[in-house]
This record gives C-alpha cells, structure tokens and sequence, in this order.
C-alpha cells in the first residue's frame, strides 16, 4: 500500500469519526467557555489555550501546500488566502479580543483542539501540495458560490464576535444578545462559520474541504445546541421563537 492509497484510506475513517462522534457531542456538553466545569484535569488560561489550540491550522495547512510538488493554480493560491485570513484572525486576533477575565480551560480541550487542526490541516494541505490536478483556469458556479459564501460566513462571525464581545466589554458577565441576527438564532457566529467552510469546500471542490465542511458542522451545531440550550435554563425570559442555529427550523 502506497502513500497515496493510505492518505484516502485515513481520510475516509476521518469522514466516518465525524459521523459517529456528532451524537456524542450533542449529548455531552464541551467543559469550557459558558459549559465550563470541574472534573476535567489540569486548567490552564482561556486566551493562551484558544492561541495554542489554533497556531496548528495557521501552520500545517500552507506549509504542505508550498513545500508539495504538485501544480498549483489561483484557485490553490485563493484557498491558501482565504485559510490564512480566517485563522489569522482566530489565533493571532481573536482569543486577546475575548473579555473572560481569569476564565480558564481544560487542557484537554486544548490537545484535542490541537489534534484536530493537525490532521485536519494535513488532509486539505496534503492534497493541494501532492495530489491536486488543477483543472483549467476556468471559473465555475461553486467557485462563485463558495465566494459569496465564504465572504457572507466570515461577515457574520466576525460581526458576531464584535457583538458578543461588546457586551462583556465592563466585565458584566452574560446577557441575552438582542439585534443582529440574534433576532432569530442563539449562535450566529457559528451558523457564519459553518456557511464559511462550506464556501471553502465549495471552491476547492474536492473531498478534503467537504470533509472539513462536515467536521465544522459536526463541532459547531452540538456546540450551538448546548449554547441555545443553556440560554433557555440561565434567563426565564429568553425568547421563545429564537431557534440555536438556522432562523425559524432548528
């Protein structure tokens, strides 16, 4: 067995963990953020913990892509952009915004953070810097789509993230969050990310993106379903037709 044939076998059992483990993630609530608790191991403080979890992805994903031999064309070149400015912002910008004050996180939270963004980084960088066949320089209907979608996800996480963070910005501890898209859903900034990677897997068009696509949803809508979840037990007069994550279905 080579190392092409390995690569896909791994991929697949990949895909299929993030099948398996969604129903687990609903069930049981990550211990850090708003859900943190004891009985989980050594702590450690929440801004270094998101740096650290992240700096993996900043890495991983471009370097197999610069240093692969295979052909690389704009669309390669735009991915590589759009990975960087997403976690850019979430390893260099956005754990030192947060207002948690001494909050902290288990530092197991961090090493699978960190395990996840490895091998996620290596599967889509693997196959854009050693397996990748360009096709011509031809734009398609998914390259425009997932551009639309990539800008449209990122807008709404950021513009999110400024929001929740404003509202933390004296201290305070948590509110409700009112305006904005939080009109109709608990999390925008996760649906935005969610709408970001399916943008991505859309103008990469191959099985590494789509499987990331898959492993974002499989991360985030558990978390979505514990934050809205949570809402509901923490403020009586949380608002009845707020859904967690898609406006008026779920």
């Amino acid at each position: 067995m080579d190392t092409y044939q390995r690569y896909w076998i791994a991929l697949y059992f990949w895909v299929l963990l993030a099948v398996i483990i969604l129903p687990l993630l609903i069930k049981v609530r990550a211990p850090y953020g708003r859900h943190i608790r004891s009985g989980w191991g050594k702590m450690i403080d929440n801004h270094l913990g998101w740096f650290w979890m992240e700096v993996p992805a900043l890495l991983v994903f471009p370097l197999f892509v610069f240093y692969g031999p295979a052909e690389k064309n704009w669309i390669s070149w735009l991915l590589v952009f759009l990975w960087m400015l997403h976690y850019i912002n979430r390893t260099l910008i956005f754990p030192f915004r947060l207002r948690t004050g001494k909050k902290k996180m288990p530092l197991i939270i961090l090493i699978m953070g960190v395990v996840f963004n490895v091998i996620n980084g290596f599967f889509n960088g693997y196959y854009l810097g050693f397996i990748n066949q360009p096709q011509a320089d031809v734009i398609q209907w998914h390259t425009v789509l997932g551009i639309v979608l990539f800008a449209g996800g990122m807008a709404i996480n950021i513009i999110t993230d400024n929001k929740l963070i404003h509202l933390r910005k004296n201290g305070n501890g948590y509110t409700i969050p009112e305006g904005w898209l939080f009109q109709y859903i608990s999390c925008p900034n996760h649906l935005g990310e969610i709408i970001e990677w399916i943008g991505f897997a859309l103008i990469a068009w191959n099985f590494p993106a789509f499987s990331f696509a898959l492993w974002s949803f499989t991360n985030l809508l558990p978390r979505t379903l514990n934050h809205h979840a949570w809402y509901k037990e923490t403020f009586p007069d949380y608002p009845k037709e707020r859904k967690a994550v898609i406006p008026l279905i779920l």
